[in-house]
């Protein structure tokens, strides 16, 4: 064989599944279980529909990650990166370099968020986002002169990433396990989550709860050594719990009368998952630290967000000599094709008509949510916008659960494949859907006819059967 010629490597016979199996880690998921039943490779995608390897088609029922919110194949989107690829594909944001994309989304968000959120810095995702945002809290308590104030302090079934940091204030026991997490400053209250709290059938009462729950937890600590508190408007990957209306708004009165900064998790929710282009414009609050991704572009291009409260902003730049860097950076913070991707993601947002149909539809999805609850597995139903849940049970006036080896999340997760369409099945037997706004309403009776069918046949087997009471 002659020296220069191009050998074809080894993996070249392997098939994708095989070479999926062998090298590549997917999130959250067991590496052996992964090993033996291999990849659905996903091959294509058009509005609310996924063509897998086989060519089967699929209702995208949770827009990939919670991300999708415009829906597969806006070729707007295609036409912008590719635009933006050809003229400038990356311009750094150190050295006080820019690029108009960059700078012209901070410029929308800025206008879109709660009144005084008036700084901008670009993440990759949602999980540097939370992290990016809780270094710049402590850089914000040492600024003005009160290095004492580290604790944190989020809430039961929470989500807010899986970063180093972040994953220690998510409070879901994979993202803890064999990690070292939480950290010592890291503390948890209970969550709002009315199906299951004491007094879930009055939402004062819960809302009550809860800012009693943070006071004493700030007395605990010691009000001079809290820093901030951190929450999702709706826990989402805790199992799409809403709180009662007034409880978001509630917990920004806690804060500043605790004097800690609020920090509010909105990758999930914002962009018009739960109606408005913020959830936090619900309730008419301006938290400290609002952090988004997903819905910002939509999932077509990697880019989150911290949008950063104008008092937190002007005490870190005071914070030392003018020429003395801020010491946080990422190389592709305000990545110029994935901010181009953003605007055109707001514009669909906005003149593309998409929130006015995600509000449209999510009418009809919050009455099939309310049809589904009278099915014998069905404990709670709930939701707000284009995201909620079903919440089975085994016995409906016990709000019982199922036993962990019974695997309501794997049956699940196969059943709705098998009968067409994709949703998140939560080991609490928690049944999530985040639609794209771009569903219409005869793909949401699609989608419910196909959950239904899958309720049934769970139903059917006779070890879940011998458990309903």
């Amino acid at each position: 064989m002659a020296s220069n010629q191009k050998q074809q490597p080894v993996r070249s016979n392997l098939s994708l599944v095989d070479i999926d199996r062998n090298h590549l880690i997917h999130p959250v998921t067991s590496f052996r279980e992964h090993e033996r039943i291999g990849p659905r490779i996903l091959t294509a995608g058009d509005g609310m529909w996924l063509t897998d390897d086989a060519g089967r088609r699929v209702l995208d029922a949770f827009a990939g990650l919670w991300c999708v919110n415009v829906g597969y194949g806006q070729e707007s989107i295609v036409e912008v990166a590719a635009e933006q690829m050809r003229r400038l594909p990356y311009a750094t944001g150190y050295f006080h370099f820019a690029s108009e994309p960059a700078i012209r989304l901070a410029g929308e968000l800025t206008a879109l968020a709660p009144p005084g959120l008036d700084h901008v810095y670009f993440t990759l995702g949602g999980s540097d986002a939370v992290d990016s945002a809780i270094r710049y809290i402590v850089h914000y308590f040492n600024a003005i002169g009160k290095p004492q104030k580290k604790q944190f302090i989020a809430l039961e079934w929470g989500y807010h990433g899986s970063s180093t940091n972040g994953a220690g204030l998510t409070a879901l026991a994979n993202f803890h396990r064999g990690f070292d997490l939480p950290r010592p400053w890291q503390h948890h209250i209970a969550s709002h989550y009315p199906y299951r709290h004491p007094q879930g059938d009055d939402d004062a009462a819960v809302i009550a709860s809860s800012v009693a729950a943070l006071e004493a937890k700030v007395a605990e600590l010691g009000a001079d050594t809290v820093a901030a508190f951190c929450c999702e408007p709706i826990q989402g990957s805790g199992g799409v719990i809403v709180p009662p209306k007034g409880w978001l708004k509630a917990m920004r009165d806690a804060c500043t009368r605790l004097g800690i900064l609020m920090l509010v998790d909105e990758v999930i929710t914002a962009f018009g998952r739960t109606g408005p282009m913020f959830a936090s414009n619900d309730e008419d609050i301006t938290p400290d630290f609002i952090t988004v991704a997903k819905g910002l572009t939509s999932g077509y291009a990697p880019m989150g967000a911290v949008l950063m409260a104008d008092h937190v902003y002007q005490a870190i730049a005071d914070s030392g000599p003018e020429a003395l860097p801020i010491g946080h950076g990422f190389t592709y913070s305000g990545h110029p094709v994935s901010a181009a991707v953003g605007l055109e993601v707001l514009r669909l947002y906005q003149e593309g008509g998409l929130i006015a149909n995600g509000r449209a539809v999510g009418k009809g999805f919050a009455r099939h949510l309310d049809a589904i609850r009278e099915h014998p597995l069905v404990g709670d139903t709930r939701g707000r916008g284009l995201l909620g849940a079903i919440e089975l049970v085994s016995d409906k006036a016990g709000k019982t659960g199922f036993a962990r080896e019974l695997d309501i999340a794997g049956r699940l997760s196969r059943l709705t494949w098998d009968n067409g369409v994709i949703v998140r099945c939560f080991a609490n037997a928690v049944i999530g859907f985040a639609p794209a706004l771009c569903c219409s309403d005869d793909e949401m009776d699609l989608i419910f006819e196909r959950v239904r069918k899958s309720l049934d046949q769970l139903l059917e087997q006779p070890d879940i059967r011998a458990t309903i009471r």
